[in-house]
């Protein structure tokens, strides 16, 4: 399966452009989080995309 993890800093910011360019990939599946990128332990959905993902997906 094709995952994406997409991310934009703040609530204001519009993430549907990065949506549909991972659409046109072929991203099966797509976690989406509004949050700033200052450390990797505060993005919880960054976390589940990764506890997600298995071996064989992409």
């Amino acid at each position: 399966m094709k995952i994406a993890y997409i991310r934009v800093s703040s609530i204001d910011q519009n993430e549907h452009r990065q949506i549909e360019e991972m659409k046109k990939f072929g991203a099966e599946k797509i976690f989406i989080e509004k949050q700033s990128g200052a450390t990797i332990s505060h993005r919880p959905i960054f976390q589940e995309a990764l506890d997600f993902v298995r071996e064989q997906d992409i």
